[in-house]
């Protein structure tokens, strides 16, 4: 069995900035992770608006100088995959996928969101072979290809900007009249020859050849017209579904979009477990915040712990 007074799941940037947090407090502290530090982070091409940069850098190197920082204080990372949680008395359990035991004080939910899945015929048929969900993973498997976005938010723009890199044959489709994306992202993406707009539509279907995507079913929800058009990707970014599986049916602590409940401190309705990050019931989800509520809940935590100990909790 390991032992730590904070463990913490996840090594997004919320959970980087937890780690280091708790171990400036003086806390030994674990993060677990089970594939590779920065979660979501690690996909994004150039981020430029994190307080304090000069320079825009990719979201790889944001999430190594967060791992390095953490460790750097002392937090010990691991690569492990959390299988269950439980909590006995005051301390909390994790079993993982190795059958190795994590025993800590207070722990720190913070395993971000996954992709949402649009559910269509041939979307998982051709996962992988033109389906994609990451434009820096594999938008450059499409260099001067016919690429298909669907998705109106941040992440749907801010994409299609970067593969409009790498092609001039970029559609974007939205089911709405509008974008949901921020002023400045939508105002660059208006003014990108390499980008064909395809308002109140939605996908329907993704046809290939058995190898490859050939060709997609699109629906002009104005005329309720079903048509096809030839493409050689589809990227899709309609949403988030949060990484909460562990905590379902153990801990009361889920909305019902499955979103963990948290208040200003990042506590849980369950003593001793706090969340951070894009997993948390909150109105806007960035780096910047993320780091936040690391920041909050390793404090928090700490606190927690003072207050188990006889201290003060502050």
């Amino acid at each position: 069995m390991v032992e730590q007074e904070i463990l913490v799941l996840g090594s997004g940037v919320a959970g980087m900035a937890a780690g280091q947090y708790a171990a400036r407090a003086g806390r030994t502290v674990t993060v677990m992770e089970s594939i590779a530090p920065g979660g979501q982070t690690m996909y994004i091409d150039l981020i430029e608006n994190y307080p304090g940069l000069e320079v825009p850098l990719s979201g790889a190197e944001i999430a190594m100088k967060f791992h390095n920082q953490a460790s750097t204080f002392g937090a010990n990372t691991v690569y492990e995959t959390a299988a269950a949680i439980r909590k006995e008395g005051d301390h909390f359990f994790v079993e993982t996928a190795s059958s190795t035991t994590y025993k800590a004080k207070a722990l720190i939910y913070a395993t971000g969101a996954k992709h949402r899945h649009l559910n269509i015929e041939g979307e998982e048929a051709y996962a992988g072979k033109g389906v994609s969900y990451c434009g820096t993973c594999d938008g450059p498997f499409f260099r001067n290809k016919r690429i298909l976005v669907v998705g109106g938010g941040d992440t749907a723009i801010t994409d299609a900007i970067y593969l409009s890199k790498l092609t001039d044959h970029i559609t974007i489709v939205h089911r709405k009249d509008r974008f949901r994306a921020q002023d400045n992202l939508v105002k660059q993406i208006e003014h990108n020859p390499n980008v064909e707009f395809l308002m109140e539509h939605t996908l329907q279907e993704i046809k290939g050849d058995g190898n490859k995507v050939t060709s997609v079913i699109l629906k002009d929800l104005k005329s309720d017209r079903e048509y096809e058009r030839e493409f050689d990707a589809v990227f899709i970014f309609v949403g988030i579904i949060p990484e909460t599986n562990l905590l379902k049916g153990s801990f009361d602590v889920l909305t019902d979009d499955g979103w963990v409940i948290t208040n200003e401190r990042m506590e849980t309705p369950v003593e001793g477990l706090f969340a951070a990050g894009d997993v948390r019931d909150t109105v806007f989800r960035q780096l910047i915040t993320a780091a936040s509520d690391g920041a909050v809940a390793a404090h928090c935590a700490s606190s927690y712990i003072d207050a188990l100990e006889g201290r003060a909790y502050t």
